[in-house]
């Protein structure tokens, strides 16, 4: 039997197609997959997020665990309530999973990693801390709903009592006058402005209830794969993973090797990869023929060899085909694609392809 979010009912009430998505019973949409997608980017929608895994780590020593288990550096983490964004590997390089680390107080951390990776990722972070005298919980008792669009926070300021209601507004990573009940963090995955409400699971119907009378759509995961590949964000098990690194997929930005004294796991295979000269490199594809780039599509590139897309969709806001694609380093501005045998062109760019609602494509 799959898995269950708390708000599982809610969807079937609302009439959502449900699928199977690494082992949950999750929502695709609600209806129109393009409605929800246009919901998001020109004024709000949400997102069922407690198939996520959140995980609290305390301890005196949780800042030197995360130092050495993470490839970006928690010390750019100094203030409650900021974020980062990072990868965590293995020693060869490749990428465990990508999540994001949250400083709440100097022995307390709190990660957000992916559905699909929550065993090993628990299992794997439970064994590098044993030494460290850091605690591992996982927060089950907590559910996540994602707020995004470009009226997200004035929407969700205005369910919000008059404490809590300004910082809605005004600060750039989090809020949360009251941490037992609700954490919010500045963050998300389509590119938009808005919020991921960490929220107790008992509670959360109940604001899932509140989100749509203010009039945020309810949207599934159709809409924020097609969100989240227009604002150029990978998605793990397709455009990453354990026989990647950082430095061919794009996240160089997420890997810091400023500090030469933080022996973190990985770095030595990044920095032997960086010195010998990375062969691959993820970059964005845009289809100028009619088809739908997709997955595991060939990508064939003059003069530099072969390549496979790892995403691809049509794109609602720029209705237009386009992709990410692991390429050789050579690569230039043009590609073919073999799509059903035929090879049709496709221009390089660099993602993302969408920022704020606009195309940030120029032909």
């Amino acid at each position: 039997m799959a898995l269950r979010t708390p708000l599982y009912q809610s969807h079937v009430d609302r009439g959502a197609r449900m699928v199977d998505f690494g082992g949950w019973d999750m929502p695709v949409n609600y209806g129109s997959q393009i409605e929800e997608h246009h919901a998001v980017r020109r004024d709000a929608g949400m997102f069922d997020v407690s198939h996520m895994c959140v995980i609290d780590l305390e301890g005196a020593g949780v800042r030197a665990l995360l130092e050495r288990l993470l490839a970006n550096d928690v010390d750019k983490l100094q203030a409650p309530g900021k974020a980062l964004y990072t990868c965590m590997l293995l020693e060869s390089g490749g990428i465990i999973d990508d999540l994001i680390v949250y400083y709440l107080g100097e022995s307390w951390f709190r990660l957000v990693v992916n559905a699909g990776t929550r065993d090993k990722d628990i299992a794997w972070i439970t064994a590098q801390s044993r030494a460290s005298g850091v605690s591992v919980r996982e927060r089950k008792d907590l559910a996540m709903i994602a707020v995004q669009g470009p009226k997200a926070r004035e929407k969700v300021a205005a369910l919000l009592g008059p404490a809590d209601a300004p910082l809605a507004m005004g600060l750039e990573t989090f809020f949360g006058a009251d941490l037992s009940t609700m954490f919010v963090g500045r963050t998300g995955y389509t590119g938009e402005d808005g919020f991921e409400l960490v929220i107790p699971a008992v509670n959360v119907v109940d604001w899932w209830r509140k989100l749509s009378t203010a009039g945020i759509a309810s949207c599934g995961l159709g809409a924020r794969d097609t969100l989240r590949l227009e604002a150029g964000m990978n998605l793990y098990g397709s455009d990453m993973d354990e026989s990647t690194s950082p430095l061919e997929s794009g996240l160089s930005w997420t890997v810091a090797l400023g500090r030469k004294a933080r022996a973190f796991v990985g770095r030595p295979a990044l920095e032997a990869q960086k010195a010998a000269g990375i062969g691959r490199k993820l970059v964005g594809l845009v289809l100028e023929d009619r088809g739908v780039l997709r997955g595991h599509q060939q990508v064939l590139a003059a003069g530099a060899g072969e390549g496979e897309i790892t995403s691809g969709t049509f794109s609602p806001t720029l209705e237009r085909s386009i992709a990410l694609a692991r390429v050789p380093s050579a690569t230039g501005e043009r590609v073919q694609v073999d799509i059903r045998g035929k090879l049709l062109a496709a221009r390089v760019v660099r993602p993302p392809f969408v920022r704020n609602g606009k195309s940030l494509l120029s032909f």
